[in-house]
């Protein structure tokens, strides 16, 4: 378990449970309602979250943040591209309670998914990034690129209008990091 302390509430790390679909999901529908963060149109059902809780969990971390018993964020990596030459690869995900970000809960989320990833032989990580085609605008930020700049992630491509939600176009991009040697 990780925690930061010098924060006003304590935040620790545990692995994600089933049960815990709810509160994860609770999380994760105003990134679908209101944000084009993801491209998702409708909001799972619990169940349905579950079932992708079990899935992730069968060969990856899935880690809460947790502070004051409460679940304020959760990361996840999974396959890259499903095949057996991609293994050493991942796609992470993750997701702040909205009224939860820029305090640092994000890093401490990605460093202890970083050691555990790197623990498991996973040399290169990825994230696939929804951005503005032009400028920020109120469904969606640069904020996620340059989280992910900060953490060390350096562009690898980007794929133009791809994406449409609320009526309008957005690009994706995906962005990598080299986390371990290549032996």
């Amino acid at each position: 378990m990780n925690s930061i302390q010098d924060m006003p509430y304590k935040i620790t790390l545990r692995e994600v449970k089933e049960e815990d679909a709810a509160a994860l999901l609770e999380i994760y529908a105003p990134y679908v309602r209101e944000t084009a963060i993801t491209f998702e149109y409708d909001v799972p059902t619990e169940e349905e979250f579950r079932e992708r809780i079990r899935r992730v969990k069968q060969k990856y971390p899935y880690l809460a943040a947790v502070a004051d018993g409460t679940i304020v964020g959760y990361a996840y990596a999974g396959p890259f591209i499903p095949r057996a030459a991609y293994d050493r690869s991942a796609e992470m995900s993750i997701y702040l309670r909205m009224d939860r970000k820029r305090l640092g809960i994000g890093s401490l989320l990605y460093d202890e998914m970083e050691k555990r990833l790197r623990a498991q032989g996973i040399c290169n990580l990825y994230a696939c990034i929804g951005v503005p085609s032009g400028g920020a605008d109120e469904y969606l930020s640069f904020d996620s690129m340059h989280f992910h700049e900060a953490r060390g992630y350096a562009l690898a491509g980007t794929f133009h209008k791809c994406g449409y939600k609320f009526g309008r176009w957005y690009d994706m991009i995906w962005m990598e990091k080299l986390i371990a040697a290549h032996d």
